[in-house]
Order: C-alpha cells, then sequence, then structure tokens
C-alpha cells in the first residue's frame, strides 16, 4: 500500500481538529453506529476543558488503496515545540488559514519552520461560510507571508483549498462544490504530498514523542527512516552525539489505524509507528539496528523564554489536600516531564528543594501545574521570569514577542498607551473590518506576563491578543510592575465574615467567610502600594445590649476568584502561589513578618 504523510498546522483556534473529525468520518475510519466525540483527537481533559490541542498527536485514513498518515499539531505557540518535532516526521503540511482573520503570528511561526525543511505545504482557506469572510485578501496575505520567509518559487507556487472544516467540504473555489465533502483535499493530497524518502539500510527511526502506558510502559512513535523492524527484534538507542543509550528489544509495534492504535507485524520504511519495550530512550534519540553506529540528525528546537521556581509546599497546610508533597517526587515528575516535552528544560536548585523549569510561555507552564495538581501533587510556584542572555560583547539580551491585537477602534487608544508602557514598539496599524483595528508590537516578554487580564478589561473583554516568539535583542530597561500592595493575614485559623466585612475598605477581598489562613497568606489586594497585616479572625464582641436597628445581616462584596493563570500573573517577585489538587492560595515568600521585613531592609541594604 503507497503511503503519504502529512501534518495540519495553523493558529490556534483556525480549525484543525475539527478538520481532522470530518477527515476521519468521510475517511470511513468510524462504524456507522459508533459514537464519536466531538473532536476526538483532544484526548486529555484539559484539552477537552480548554478547547485547545496541547499535544501533537497522529492518525490515518485510507483513501484510493493510500494510507495517509495525518498529524494533528497545537495552535498556540507555548507548545511550539511540539510542531517543530513532528515536521521531521511528515512530507508536508496543510496550512490551514481563518477566512476572516488570515495568517497569525503562530501560522508565521510554524509556516517557517515548515519551509526551511523544505517541504511545500498546502494552503487552505477555511471557514468561508463566516459572514466577514475576505477569502481573496487573506490569499494574498499568505502569499506574502511565504514571500517574507524566503520560500522558493516551487513553496510560492502553493495549491489552494476553499471550505469549511466545520460543514465537512474543501473545493478549488469558495463557492463549491460542497457536495463532494473532503474528496478534493484527499486527491490533491495523493497528488501533492511526494511518498516518503526512504533511505538504504538497516532499521533507523528517531523518537518524536514520548508516552507512558500502564501496561505497554515507554511507547516512542517516529517515522521509521530506513529498514524495517519487527516485535521481538534486538535493536540500540544512539543519543545525538553518537554514544549508546540503551539496547533492548521490541515489544510490540503499533500503527496509527484511524483513531486507534493496532499492533503489526513489521514496521516498514516511511511509515509512522509506535514502538515500546525500551525504557531510556527518549526523544531525539534514534532508535536502529544493533549495526547503525551514526544517529539521524535531529531538528534544534527554539530555546526555552520563561522560567518559573518550583518548589516543595511548606506552608501550614501543607499535606492537608494532597498526597505528593516531598521533593524527591516533585523532582521524578518533572524531569519525567521533561524527557517527553524539548521544550521543557528542568534545573535543581543549590538548596534541593527548588527546581527551575524553562519553558516557552506562562500557558506551557500553567498546564504543567495544572496537571500536576491534578495528579495529587502540592508545590509553591514562583512568578514567571524571562530568560536572560549575554551575546559575545557581554551586553544583555531578553526575549522579544511579536504580538497582534485586533481591538475595535475605541479601545486601541488605550492599548497603544498600555503596551508602550510596557517598552513595547509598534510595528503597524491597519484596519481588520467591522470597525476594527489589527495592531503589531514587538514587546519585551517581560511586560506582557498579566497583560492578557488587563488587556480584557481595558477592551471590556472584546480584544484578542495573540503572541510568538521574535528573537533575543537589547535589554530595554525596567518596567513597572504590579502598582497596589497586598493584605497579609496575621494569624492562623478560619476567617470569619464579620472581620472581612470590616476589612472591605481596606481593598477586595481574595477568600470567603470558613476559609483556612495562615500566618503570611494574601487574603486581598491593598487599595495603597503598601503591604498591610490584618486580623480576618477577629468575631464581633457580644454584649447584652440590643438595640432597635437589630444585628444586620453581614453583606460581604463577593471575593476576586484567583484562577491558576491570574495568580501567576498577578503575583510579586516576593510572593508566592500554593498549587494543591483543591485549592490555590497566594502567599509571601517569606511567612514570618519580622524575617520578612529583615529581608526587605538587606535587600534595600543592597540595592
Amino acid at each position: 500500500m503507497s503511503m503519504r504523510n502529512i501534518a495540519i498546522i495553523a493558529h490556534v483556534d483556525h480549525g484543525k481538529t475539527t478538520l481532522v473529525d470530518k477527515l476521519l468520518q468521510q475517511s470511513g475510519a468510524f462504524r456507522e453506529n459508533q459514537r464519536v466525540a466531538e473532536r476526538v483527537m483532544d484526548s486529555n481533559d484539559i484539552e477537552k476543558e480548554r478547547g485547545i490541542t496541547i499535544l501533537a498527536k497522529a492518525t490515518s485514513v485510507v483513501w484510493k488503496d493510500t494510507r495517509i498518515n495525518i498529524v494533528d499539531t497545537p495552535g498556540h505557540a507555548d507548545f511550539g515545540g511540539e510542531v517543530e518535532r513532528i515536521l521531521n516526521m511528515v512530507d508536508s503540511a496543510i496550512v490551514l488559514v481563518d477566512a476572516a482573520e488570515g495568517p497569525m503570528p503562530q501560522t508565521k511561526f510554524v509556516v517557517s519552520k515548515a519551509l526551511k525543511l523544505g517541504l511545500k505545504p498546502i494552503v487552505a482557506i477555511n471557514k468561508v461560510d463566516k459572514a466577514d469572510a475576505r477569502t481573496q485578501e487573506v490569499i494574498n496575505e499568505v502569499f506574502d507571508l511565504f514571500a517574507a520567509l524566503d520560500a522558493t518559487d516551487e513553496q510560492l507556487d502553493f495549491p489552494i483549498l476553499y471550505g469549511s472544516g466545520k460543514q465537512g467540504w474543501m473545493a478549488p473555489s469558495p463557492e463549491g462544490p460542497q457536495d463532494q465533502g473532503l474528496a478534493p483535499m484527499y486527491d490533491l493530497i495523493l497528488k501533492h504530498v511526494p511518498a516518503p524518502k526512504v533511505e538504504e539500510g538497516p532499521f533507523r527511526m528517531i523518537g518524536t514523542l514520548l508516552e507512558a502506558n500502564p501496561y505497554l510502559g515507554r511507547i516512542i512513535t517516529g517515522r521509521v527512516t530506513s529498514g524495517s523492524a519487527k516485535p521481538n527484534q534486538a535493536i540500540k538507542v544512539l543519543s545525538g552525539d553518537g554514544s549508546t543509550v540503551e539496547t533492548g528489544r521490541i515489544s510490540k509495534i503499533l500503527a496509527f489505524r484511524g483513531i486507534e492504535r493496532q499492533p503489526i507485524e513489521e514496521a516498514v520504511a516511511g511509515d509512522i509507528v509506535s514502538i515500546a519495550g525500551l525504557v531510556k530512550g527518549t526523544v531525539a534519540d534514534t532508535f536502529c539496528d544493533p549495526a547503525v553506529t551514526t544517529p539521524i540528525k535531529a531538528q534544534p528546537i527554539d530555546p526555552p523564554t520563561v522560567s518559573m521556581t518550583f518548589s516543595v509546599n511548606d506552608s501550614p497546610l501543607a499535606g492537608t489536600e494532597g498526597d505528593k508533597v516531598t521533593s524527591r517526587m516533585i523532582r521524578d515528575r518533572l524531569f519525567k516531564e521533561a524527557e517527553g516535552n524539548v521544550a521543557l528544560k528542568v534545573e535543581e536548585s543549590t538548596d534541593k528543594d527548588s527546581f527551575i523549569v524553562s519553558g516557552r510561555g506562562e500557558l506551557q507552564l500553567a498546564i504543567l501545574i495544572e496537571t500536576m495538581r491534578r495528579e495529587g501533587f502540592e508545590l509553591g510556584v514562583s512568578r514567571p521570569r524571562v530568560v536572560l542572555k549575554r551575546d559575545g560583547s557581554g551586553q544583555l539580551l531578553e526575549p522579544i514577542e511579536e504580538v497582534l491585537i485586533d481591538v475595535d477602534e475605541e479601545h486601541s487608544g488605550v492599548v497603544v498607551q498600555k503596551m508602550s508602557e510596557r517598552k513595547a514598539d509598534m510595528l503597524e496599524m491597519r484596519p481588520s473590518g467591522g470597525n476594527r483595528l489589527r495592531l503589531v508590537f514587538h514587546a519585551p516578554t517581560r511586560g506582557l506576563i498579566g497583560y492578557q487580564g488587563e488587556l480584557l478589561t481595558d477592551t471590556r473583554g472584546t480584544a484578542i491578543m495573540n503572541r510568538v516568539f521574535h528573537d533575543y535583542l537589547p535589554y530595554k530597561g525596567e518596567i513597572a510592575g504590579r502598582r497596589n500592595g497586598v493584605l497579609i493575614a496575621m494569624e492562623t485559623g478560619e476567617a470569619v465574615a464579620y472581620a472581612l466585612w470590616n476589612l472591605e475598605d481596606r481593598g477586595p477581598m481574595m477568600i470567603e467567610p470558613g476559609w483556612k489562613v495562615y500566618q503570611g497568606m494574601i487574603v486581598g489586594e491593598h487599595t495603597r502600594e503598601n503591604d498591610l497585616e490584618v486580623n480576618v479572625l477577629k468575631g464581633k464582641k457580644l454584649t447584652n445590649i440590643r438595640t432597635t436597628s437589630k444585628d444586620e445581616a453581614v453583606r460581604l462584596t463577593p471575593p476576586i476568584r484567583m484562577t491558576l493563570e491570574r495568580s501567576l500573573a498577578w503575583i510579586d517577585d516576593d510572593e508566592l502561589v500554593e498549587v494543591t489538587p483543591k485549592s490555590i492560595r497566594l502567599r509571601k515568600g517569606i511567612l514570618d513578618p519580622n524575617e520578612r521585613k529583615r529581608a526587605q531592609k538587606q535587600k534595600a541594604e543592597v540595592a
């Protein structure tokens, strides 16, 4: 059976996973009476809840006696490492572009990676049924993007399809025909995508995706570059420098058949398969025949730009809600994550109780924290910090991102003002239809931490911000952070409604009556710049005197709901987010008030 390998790449929310659903349905991958969830490729709980793809996943369909292996990729810039890896496995890519929004920052990022590898993409203009679709303008924008990324003449001569992934049709023209479904896309894949290149020699495969299975152990997915492999065959694993990581036998070979993986008796060159049976081999290692001595060269991955400190939870409530609290457990979990996620870097700190975790953005790290808390971990997490570098001449460099904001015209002034306060340079301002403007900036990553929530407040929830890593450029100087101080609990116990009611004029609260608090825990935001210690346990003094007005019921203002992402962006450098399976609490890094004052004095003396 002939074969084709293709990836679907696009910006977040442009319809990749929905299109894969329809490709599977129309190829006959499902039984007629089979119940299939919407966005079937978004398989884990967090993906389903957030409606975004986090992990790259493979599937396959058969069309006219040709097996088409399809890889669905994340669209968010923070998970770009997933996209960079899987492009090694495929021979072409479908670039999916929204007919209204056009090419966005992540489209630019993934297309640049695909073009560098020499792939000749297919462009699919999706959602042409939208009322604000501007099909011809978007095609021109895509062509300009390819040209700006130094595409070759062959790559610039890309075939174009128009359609709606949700309605399940693609055609050479925006008008249709719609009755052929996705048949024009299948036929174009067979015609335009080259068959996999097969090299001479024994079995070789570079690891691309890693996962753990409770029954089969470690499972590595990749494309077989040369030769073939069978179950029980002896193989070895080579690292990037050519040293042997381990030797072993393949216990099982699994191939993608629709949404399921089925065991097969032989993996042939060009196919995308998963192998089980090895215990150390990981992503970017070469899995090969014992006779092979040179590894396959892995593609370089862009460096991490944001880091956080993950530490053992040392608050008075530690261990009351989670069962994985020791530094050894946290260490093992983080290093296991870094093995399979090449865009993540984990380092041990000197005190051995905390770990510096670096990634592409705060969303990627927030997803890791959310996954860990669901597994029963408790930890303290610091504010995100950017990863700074120095060039050859010793000049300090910081990561700069390309930021694209779509906003109503009436709110554009405040957006420009806030971005300039964050040391951003405006590159472009142009209308994007419907009284909206598209603003493009180059902004330091430092200034963007925590800006998403403020942007939505300033624009009444109408702005859409997209960002992608641009480059390391000279440091832009100090950027003002949070202006308000915090309200800190001075005693340990349970919060009382009367005390919270009395403190309302000091600032908005973040806790409710009955919540457990401890000394050093942040319970609210102060209306002024300084921090203030408050007593939230103080009840009403009872007397035997009754007034005619009676005791009025205490009516409290609803507290601020702090989600994980909002907490990470909101805290200051001397504060932590305490994350447990049931709660997210904010606290000072040093809980004791006297020690905290001493540390502030020392810091002021050093400054």
